[in-house]
């Protein structure tokens, strides 16, 4: 009888020491995500702290605020929408803080828009 009260109390002490909490900040639940607005950058440059994204509704120029991400990485998040946000780079598994500046713009107002940003 000891033993199974033994066993009982180890068993518990190790089912409760795990929780989903305990995978760390670098944890992202890709399937929250991947409900999310699709996009992909479609410009970007290291001179220039707003990129473009292209999205099913149009282009969105948004501020970078940290990473910037490359040409061709795919981005999930609310593009739909201006302000701050946070935006999923599943290109290279990373969250990103950027600010949407612009959306559902088409390829010459984003063009146009983006050299407005971007020049000195």
């Amino acid at each position: 009888m000891k033993k199974i009260l033994g066993f009982i109390a180890i068993s518990l002490l190790f089912l409760t020491a795990c929780r989903k909490s305990d995978l760390g900040t670098g944890y992202i639940d890709e399937s929250q995500w991947l409900q999310k607005e699709k996009g992909i950058v479609v410009f970007s440059s290291s001179s220039c702290n707003y990129f473009v994204v292209e999205t099913r509704n149009g282009y969105a120029i948004i501020e970078s605020w940290s990473l910037r991400p490359f040409n061709g990485d795919v981005l999930y998040g609310d593009f739909s929408h201006w302000g701050p946000v946070q935006v999923y780079n599943r290109t290279r598994g990373t969250l990103m803080q950027v600010n949407v500046r612009d959306f559902w713009l088409s390829y010459y107002e984003a063009e146009d828009r983006i050299y407005d940003y971007c020049s000195p």
